[in-house]
C-alpha cells in the first residue's frame, strides 16, 4: 500500500528517517494511535506548527521543522509515515523473535 502514494524521494526520506526515530524510541504505539486519530486534521496541525514556529525554531533546525510542517498538510504524507512506522515496528518484532 505504501507504494501507491505518491510523495517525492526526498519527502519519503525524510518521513522514514523520523519513522525510524520513533521506533527507536520505542515510541510507535502511541505515535500510530495519535496519527491515525489526528490525520484528518493533518492541514491544521501542520498550520499550527507554523504559527508555533518562531518560538520551536530557537531550539532545533528551523529548515527540517518547516520541511516537516509542509509534510504534515498533505494527509498522504501522514499516511505514510503511519505505513512506515507500522512497517518498521513490524520489522523490529520479527528481528527479535
Amino acid at each position: 500500500m505504501a507504494e501507491s502514494i505518491s510523495i517525492a524521494k526526498s519527502d519519503k526520506q525524510l518521513i522514514s528517517d523520523l519513522a525510524e526515530k520513533v521506533v527507536n524510541h520505542g515510541m510507535a504505539v502511541p505515535a500510530i494511535f495519535f496519527l491515525d486519530m489526528m490525520k484528518y486534521l493533518s492541514f491544521f496541525g501542520g498550520q499550527l506548527m507554523v504559527f508555533f514556529g518562531p518560538i520551536i525554531t530557537a531550539f532545533i533546525s528551523s529548515q527540517s521543522y518547516y520541511k516537516f510542517a509542509e509534510l504534515l498538510e498533505d494527509r498522504n504524507n501522514v499516511e505514510f509515515l503511519l505505513l512506515e512506522i507500522e512497517r518498521m515496528e513490524s520489522d523490529n518484532k520479527k528481528k527479535e523473535s
